[in-house]
């Protein structure tokens, strides 16, 4: 069961369990939060994403997963994604071999992303949070 932290606004957060099924739930309730703000078009690249950082809270950490979207104040502005989760490892950007079935993740961060990074866990949270910023479209 996700835990909806906020919906309403210019930021979006939830907390979903460290479960496999987190990750579709994830893709979709980003998908519906930036259809209803208008900003569909960032979809697929930020579900791609999403999926991959959560993938990667499941494999390495135990406990809740936070994801949170902050919509842009301006129409040149940057849509910010977060993810939280209480490892405090930061991720590693690795070279995958060719045949590797994993180890993309963050690559795929960097290269589609305008801006990426890593902090530690929000105020009052332990572990870290792994955030990037898309530009908008058009």
């Amino acid at each position: 069961m996700i835990g909806v932290i906020d919906t309403e606004g210019d930021c979006a957060e939830w907390d979903f369990p460290a479960d496999p099924s987190a990750v579709r739930t994830a893709r979709a309730v980003v998908r519906k939060q930036l259809g209803d703000w208008g900003l569909a078009p960032l979809g697929d690249v930020t579900v791609l994403l999403v999926s991959e950082l959560v993938t990667n809270s499941l494999r390495h950490a135990s406990g809740p997963i936070g994801v949170r979207l902050v919509r842009p104040s301006t129409p040149s502005g940057t849509l910010l994604v977060e993810v939280s989760d209480p490892l405090p490892d930061p991720p590693l950007e690795r070279v995958a071999a060719p045949d590797d079935e994993g180890g993309r993740g963050i690559q795929l961060v960097a290269r589609s992303a305008r801006r990426w990074g890593t902090r530690p866990g929000r105020t009052g949270r332990t572990g870290k949070t792994v955030w990037f910023e898309l530009a908008l479209p058009g």
